[in-house]
């Protein structure tokens, strides 16, 4: 059989053969905190300074954050010099919610619930959201020899103990009820024959408590969540961005200013009560790297939130996940899910050495790649990324044959479609843009800095830490989605809104003219522009 790799990866590939049956029974050992420490400060690009800017305005001000995020934050409204009637909304509703992925379906059944009146605006369509692109799988601590303790402590770990306490607690204690949640609404879990929940390891778990529906969870989770609120009749607006909040005139969050995507129509949506879901940002495209993330991935809740006055955290942390896409070109970027490696596939040199275990962490693993790649030359060379292997024939033959057709679907068929057979040959991978640490600063009950304004899942920061570990991304958006939807779905009772108003907007320009800052950029970003090449640094 051929393949569609150059001469020098085939014999890359001979090399590989050559030493699976070795690697085979190899438990290759975990790196100590020290080491890890050290790999990090020198390869991860979170620690590569040139990329961040220090913020000249707004709650974080004299704190870092990538660069191209930074110029987000500091440009000027969409709105500026527009006038618009507050005074007679285009809608009027108790419970907002900005964004139509994981967090923002599950924030509008749970506000449902509790009897308000819902609208979701999202910028592309329902369900187009990161995650639908999510594979691997949701972490819960709901097998007898596991605890939401113990999943608490790999949490701690993983995010190297920057995560607020009060944030994971309630990621973990959730866990469990959210697995269940899910499953009464119909996802298809993997399961044995006896029917009990198949669950693996993930970077950084000390317990196999990853649930999946084979590598395809997000989607099928996406999948009932976007039944549901269509079956409730919950209002959806498709292809309307949101490009300001309000405030009232007392300070408080009450709706936000929408533009409609294909028109530019600009229009007032007035709310008790508001909650951003508007998920990462990976086609930020932060120090040139590609991205497995959907196309609407721009920031745009953390600019929305820190233009109104909202605090973030970590904005200067992002995840890197190690096994992106680096060759064909077709997928380049493309999320290869860590299920993979949980299956039983190993990194391995171009000279076939494995040369770490592969269930570290997700940044440990990243710079691990990045620094065999560039300072050991012992990568892979390809027509479109410099990588290394990852041997994915390792899977069968540690498991039988079979096992990649039945456990990782998606990948054998995102593969064969480009003429390679991932039962056959390693693949190429390299780290790709994946998650957004940080966000907007949220208190216990889903809370920003700003009366009335919630927060859930990727928009967020600080459940995560510095780091997060597979399977938490969706676990995220369910018990954090359901939690700003509760926690709006009971506020809005007791709110009584003043005037609007968007003197904010006027005040945080006037505070970027006072800083010095000259710029004709414009934000929320809100799609990213691919008219000039992206190069990577």
């Amino acid at each position: 059989m051929s393949f569609p790799y150059t001469d020098e990866m085939m014999a890359s590939v001979a090399k590989v053969e050559a030493t699976r049956k070795e690697r085979m029974g190899m438990d290759l050992p975990r790196m100590s905190a020290d080491d890890k420490d050290a790999l990090l400060r020198k390869f991860h690009p979170d620690y590569n300074d040139d990329a961040f800017d220090v913020l000249k305005v707004g709650a974080n001000k004299g704190q870092r954050a990538p660069k191209e995020l930074a110029a987000m934050l500091q440009a000027r409204s969409r709105i500026e010099g527009v006038k618009l009637d507050l005074a007679h909304p285009d809608y009027d509703v108790d419970v907002l919610i900005i964004g139509g992925g994981g967090a923002g379906t599950s924030a509008a059944i749970e506000a449902h619930n509790a009897g308000a009146n819902v609208l979701v605006v999202t910028k592309l369509r329902m369900g187009d959201a990161n995650t639908m692109m999510a594979e691997g799988g949701i972490q819960a601590a709901d097998k007898a020899n596991d605890s939401p303790a113990q999943h608490y402590l790999d949490v701690m770990g993983g995010g190297h103990y920057a995560n607020v306490p009060e944030l994971v607690e309630k990621l973990v204690m959730e866990g469990p009820a959210a697995v269940e949640w899910l499953e009464n609404f119909g996802v298809l879990f993997d399961k044995d024959a006896e029917g009990n929940m198949i669950t693996v390891h993930g970077g950084g778990t000390s317990r196999k408590r990853m649930h999946a529906a084979r590598d395809y969870t997000g989607r099928e989770i996406m999948r009932v969540l976007r039944d549901e609120c269509q079956n409730r009749q919950i209002p959806v607006v498709d292809y309307t961005a949101a490009v300001e909040l309000i405030k009232d005139t007392e300070g408080k969050c009450a709706g936000a200013v929408l533009m409609n995507m294909e028109t530019g129509e600009l229009m007032v949506a007035r709310a008790k009560t508001t909650i951003i879901a508007t998920g990462g940002a990976g086609r930020m495209h932060y120090q040139g790297f590609p991205t497995s993330n959907h196309y609407g991935a721009t920031a745009d809740g953390l600019v929305l939130a820190y233009r109104a006055g909202a605090r973030l955290l970590y904005q200067d942390s992002l995840q890197y996940h190690p096994t992106g896409v680096a060759f064909p070109a077709q997928i380049f970027g493309a999320l290869v899910t860590e299920k993979v490696r949980s299956c039983g596939a190993q990194l391995v040199n171009r000279e076939g050495v494995a040369y770490i275990n592969p269930l570290e962490t997700r940044d440990v693993e990243a710079a691990g790649v990045i620094r065999e790649v560039t300072e050991r030359h012992l990568g892979v060379h390809t027509p479109t990324q410099d990588g290394v292997w990852l041997d994915t024939p390792l899977i069968e033959a540690l498991h039988g044959e079979g096992t990649i057709e039945k456990r990782i679907p998606g990948m054998l068929r995102m593969y064969g479609r480009l003429d390679i057979d991932i039962r056959k040959v390693p693949i190429v991978v390299y780290p790709t843009l994946h998650y957004q640490n940080g966000g907007i600063r949220i208190s216990a009950d889903g809370q920003s800095d700003i009366p009335n304004l919630f927060v859930g899942g990727e928009a967020s920061g600080g459940v995560h830490g510095r780091n997060r570990l597979m399977g938490n991304s969706l676990l995220d958006v369910i018990v954090f989605g359901r939690n700003a939807g509760r926690s709006a779905g009971k506020a809005y009772k007791n709110v009584t809104l003043s005037d609007l108003t968007l003197d904010h907007v006027a005040q945080y320009e006037k505070a970027c003219e006072d800083a010095g800052i000259h710029t004709d950029t414009v934000s929320p970003k809100l799609l990213p522009d691919y008219r000039r090449p992206m190069t990577r640094l």
